[in-house]
């Protein structure tokens, strides 16, 4: 093993990142083209045998349950004030993804609360949370232009999305640009003070289609422990998500040259719309485990930092999590405790299943998924996310703990297989026993064990027998646009429960993944033990709503 882990080289992750940042690579545009032939150039030039699968951008089809967003690029776009002009060379993040093209002049009214948008009428609204919804309104009031802001941004230009659909164009008309928090504020003093007039310019070109690039490459023969990054997001991008993609690079080079009891995949993906697009190419069955990296870079300053282990749900429960935390902790170790045990070099812990990336869509179809990532970042989704504020100390310690990851679960004799298996799951219940009486959790670590053992050649576990009181008909991200389409008012039912908070998201989700395995009542008791107390009577009533949907059916 020492002899790849040795030839892990963080500079060579880091030059990817510097190269693959330089894209603007917003979903639907011609930069996340260009940085996914970047990727597939790069692994060319290491021997990596790679192809490209496309999909597309169009804005009507849907991507399994995720609507396409329009194929877009920005051409230019610029914003006066009285005393500076800002415009798409400080960067292209001024105009939000997706804009329509516009040119105007107007007051600028700040919609701090609610009654702000009996004013909006003829002015320019300036808007600092729920954006997406909030541009609708604008447009539905007949604002003229948006400008949108995020707190805790500082001098920085945020990314904020629009994502809009061909449908969504029938009403979507005004140009919107996204300005640092410190303009903002600006603005909405002089507002206070008696008014303030800006010019907006955004040049946009709306296409007819864009490809939807996936990179994939494939070592060895099935089953394969597939490796996950998103090559999309703003330029610079460069610890979300250039870090992940550049690392997939380097992971790719040194795997090729391993070849043993499983074999290798790379997939480099738009976030989401890429997973959904590429997931009905290839064939689930052969993949054993997913690894996604997303956020791997951290931070120069550590003490704001946190290296996330996020684990596969209860519902997923694999080894896999559980040998790369063990991996973590050892490249993590560096210095000495009074009496000479190694101390941690940067905050590391492991948390039960949460959302928010790529890992996602492969546990709903069955692929226990598994994600290190860095958080918080100060940087995150803005202009200052550059490569220069990456720490080379959490690309090498996360990079190295998932290559050993997967060469460990390639090369390692079945005996040390079962071996750490055992341990894992040892302390995977101890730690949900300490917080918790279980009383479902430990069938569904055996079953987890049974599936490693399926594919590793190993002899653990215990299959669950039942089949499950749910059948997941439509799975995927549940879109919160395409239900208010199918059905307004019951898609806005829906959206108000997943918007109190986003635990509640996981939690449903979750309960969905254990409703293809328990009984009902089972499957209370396995999302209590996995997580302690949930809002029951929420997550009954979005079930409700997504069987009237029929993404959801009783077996």
């Amino acid at each position: 093993m020492e002899k790849y882990i040795g030839d892990f080289n963080v500079e060579n992750v880091f030059r990817d990142v510097v190269n693959i940042a330089r894209y603007h690579r917003i979903q639907g545009s011609k930069g996340i083209v260009d940085a996914a032939e970047y990727v597939l150039k790069r692994l060319e030039e290491e021997g990596v045998e790679a192809e490209m699968l496309k999909d597309e951008y169009d804005g009507v089809r849907e991507h399994l349950t995720l609507p396409s967003p329009i194929a877009w690029d920005v051409i230019y776009g610029e914003l006066k004030l009285k005393d500076k002009t800002l415009t798409t060379k400080d960067s292209p993040l001024l105009v939000m993804a997706h804009s329509p093209s516009g040119e105007v002049k107007g007051e600028v009214i700040p919609i701090l609360r609610e009654e702000d948008w009996e004013k909006a009428e003829g002015k320019i609204v300036l808007v600092g949370e729920k954006w997406r919804d909030a541009y609708e309104e604008a447009n539905k009031v007949g604002a003229k232009a948006f400008i949108a802001y995020r707190k805790r941004t500082g001098s920085a230009f945020p990314y904020i999305g629009l994502f809009l659909t061909k449908k969504d164009l029938e009403w979507a008309k005004i140009p919107a640009v996204a300005v640092p928090e410190t303009i903002a504020n600006d603005l909405i003093e002089k507002a206070k003070k008696g008014g303030v007039e800006v010019e907006i310019r955004v040049e946009t070109e709306i296409k007819n289609r864009e490809t939807l690039p996936i990179v994939y490459a494939k070592v060895g023969e099935p089953p394969y422990l597939v490796f996950s990054a998103h090559i999309c997001h703003p330029k610079p991008g460069a610890n979300d998500n250039a870090s992940g993609s550049a690392m997939l690079i380097e992971l790719a080079r040194i795997l090729n040259k391993v070849k043993s009891r499983v074999g290798f995949a790379f997939v480099w993906i738009p976030e989401y719309h890429g997973t959904q697009a590429f997931i009905p190419k290839v064939k689930v069955e052969d993949f054993y485990a997913n690894i996604n990296l997303d956020m791997v870079g951290g931070s120069e300053d550590r003490a704001k930092s946190t290296i996330m282990l996020v684990r596969s749900p209860l519902s997923r429960f694999s080894l896999v999590p559980g040998i790369l935390e063990l991996y973590l902790d050892k490249y993590n170790s560096g210095g000495k405790s009074f009496s000479g045990s190694t101390l941690p070099k940067m905050k590391l812990k492991a948390y039960p299943y949460e959302m928010g990336s790529d890992h996602d869509i492969f546990n709903f179809f069955g692929i226990p998924g598994t994600m290190p990532i860095t958080w918080p970042d100060s940087y995150y989704h803005t202009s200052a996310d550059t490569p220069e504020k990456l720490s080379l100390e959490s690309l090498s310690i996360i990079g190295r703990a998932v290559l050993s990851t997967a060469v460990f679960i390639a090369t390692a004799e079945k005996s040390k297989l079962e071996r750490v298996a055992r341990g894992y799951a040892m302390k995977y219940l101890g730690e949900l026993s300490m917080q918790r009486k279980v009383e479902i959790a430990e069938s569904l670590v055996m079953d987890g064990l049974a599936r490693d053992s399926e594919f590793l050649g190993l002899s653990m576990g215990n299959k669950i027998e039942e089949e499950g009181w749910l059948e997941w008909k439509e799975k995927g991200i549940i879109s919160n646009k395409r239900l208010i389409n199918m059905n307004e008012d019951l898609g806005r039912k829906f959206k108000e429960i997943m918007e109190e908070e986003r635990m509640l998201v996981v939690h449903t989700y979750e309960f969905l993944m254990l409703s293809e395995k328990l009984s009902e009542e089972k499957v209370w008791k396995a999302l209590k033990d996995e997580y302690g107390e949930v809002k029951e009577e929420k997550i009954r009533k979005a079930v409700e709503i997504l069987k009237e949907f029929k993404i959801v059916s009783p077996k």
